[in-house]
């Protein structure tokens, strides 16, 4: 697909030196300071630059992206066109412009920042818009609509055109206030529906209760919205949470609490069931709900909520946004990142999360423990050579040559860790069979061979059908280098 300005600024110089200077957009400087891509992996070409070093990139082939050279990206306009719509009637000398702005303060606005750049370094400046706007064909349209398609645009930047830097995977920074907390976007339809059910919408119950992941959020809505008259419609919840039971338990307890609290003894039956016992009277209700209580949503709530919902870039941007903010001490919340990341596929951030766990794990089993899961990640990102080096570093924790002094390992290779560790390695020989190379494929195998003498006959036993493919997979390559 092609842009018709864009097309134009390619083909007219008079016209790309307008867009230039004094509008910062010139396409014959369309590279970056640095190699990026989208999270989301959509195509990103740069097509224009600025004096600052910033630069303009083509999103999915249509929307205008901007990333400064200092770590910051937006999503500007839908098209080039509005871009340089934007770019050129609301010039980036033009400051403090506010959409509570009307027409008549807009132009006031502009006007007054045109007679200052006018003065200080294009005298010609009304010449220069005038031309610019009669050869790329721009719409003659209001201030207001075109500062509001800028604000609706850089409130549309996550979580599609989220920026990262290509080498160390973090996520270029976005101005607060064009974000949406992830929690009041997975919490809208939830919202709608529990509104629906309050009114005494029949095919609103339908919903409820046919929809777990719907329910999901009707719980967490009403958790956030609470009403004296919710009783009945939290039973009618807690009733089908308790009967469908699924693997999403964390719902049934939220429905259970959400009733509990109301201290009623004829929930009493309900509440037994459905928290397992653990609730045996009235009284008992409200203090096991007032405990549950303590235990509030985290971040990883709403990303969870939001993978079963299938808004699977909305979870990607949260989760990379936690991983950038985690620091390097915080064990717990890496792992718990990693995990999150692995499950919604994302296998390099969440190898990016592994690989920050992996340094400060402090005995033997630990370290041997999160390199295997380091390993299975780069593995399945395509990095086979990091895969290799995370196996190192696991069999050195473990000691798998007989060097282990540390007493937590000594029975590694009994355990679930040496049959784990083993099934990497055939996993990576396969994989780079696969990837044609030999040398990596040979030089895995043959740990993988030791291992295998090493590990628990179970483990071998379990490993045997991955074992013989890994080793067919291997003498295939030496007949072919024959």
């Amino acid at each position: 697909m092609t842009d018709r300005v864009l097309d134009l600024l390619r083909t007219r110089p008079d016209l790309a030196a307008l867009a230039a200077f004094p509008f910062g957009f010139d396409v014959d400087g369309a590279y970056h300071v640095e190699a990026v891509h989208l999270a989301s992996g959509a195509p990103l070409e740069p097509v224009a630059g600025d004096d600052t070093g910033g630069t303009y990139f083509l999103c999915g082939g249509t929307a205008v992206l901007y990333a400064s050279s200092e770590g910051d990206a937006v999503l500007l306009a839908d098209s080039v066109g509005e871009a340089l719509e934007i770019l050129v009637r609301l010039p980036e000398w033009c400051e403090d412009l506010s959409p509570e702005m009307d027409e008549a303060e807009l132009v006031a606005a502009v006007r007054a920042a045109d007679d200052k750049a006018r003065e200080e370094f294009v005298p010609d400046l009304d010449a220069r818009r005038a031309a610019l706007i009669s050869g790329l064909g721009l719409p003659d349209r209001p201030l207001t609509e075109l500062l509001a398609l800028s604000e609706s645009a850089a409130g549309r930047t996550e979580p599609d055109h989220l920026l990262l830097n290509s080498a160390e995977l973090c996520a270029y920074r976005l101005d607060e206030s064009c974000r949406r907390p992830l929690r009041d976007t997975v919490l809208g339809p939830g919202r709608a529906l529990l509104e629906r059910l309050r009114a005494g919408d029949a095919g609103a119950r339908e919903e409820a209760a046919g929809d777990a992941v719907l329910r999901a959020g009707v719980l967490r809505a009403a958790r956030h919205d609470r009403r004296e008259d919710d009783l009945p419609l939290l039973r009618l919840l807690l009733e089908h949470e308790n009967a469908t039971r699924t693997e999403w338990f964390e719902e049934r307890l939220l429905a259970a609490a959400l009733v509990a609290s109301y201290g009623r003894d004829e929930d009493v039956p309900l509440l037994r069931s459905a928290t397992s016992g653990q609730i045996t009277d009235s009284p008992g209700a409200v203090a096991w709900a007032r405990a549950r209580e303590a235990s509030a949503e985290t971040e990883f709530t709403w990303v969870e909520l939001a993978r079963r919902q299938g808004r699977v870039e909305h979870a990607r941007v949260s989760l990379i946004r936690m991983l950038d903010d985690t620091g390097p001490s915080s064990g717990a919340r890496l792992r718990e990142l990693s995990r999150a990341l692995e499950r919604l596929g994302d296998h390099a951030q969440a190898a990016r999360a592994q690989f920050y766990l992996l340094s400060l794990q402090d005995t033997a089993w630990d370290r041997a423990s999160e390199a295997y899961v380091l390993a299975r990640l780069e593995c399945r990102k395509g990095d086979l050579a990091a895969a290799g080096r995370a196996l190192e570093r696991a069999r050195a924790a473990v000691g798998a040559d007989g060097s282990a002094t540390d007493g937590t390992v000594l029975q590694w290779h009994r355990r679930a860790l040496g049959r784990l560790i083993t099934e990497q390695h055939l996993e990576l020989t396969l994989a780079a069979v696969e990837a044609g190379d030999a040398e990596l494929a040979r030089a895995t195998m043959a740990h993988g061979r030791a291992l295998l003498d090493i590990i628990g006959k179970e483990s071998v036993k379990a490993l045997g059908g991955l074992s013989t493919r890994a080793k067919w997979a291997v003498a295939g390559l030496r007949r072919s280098d024959a």
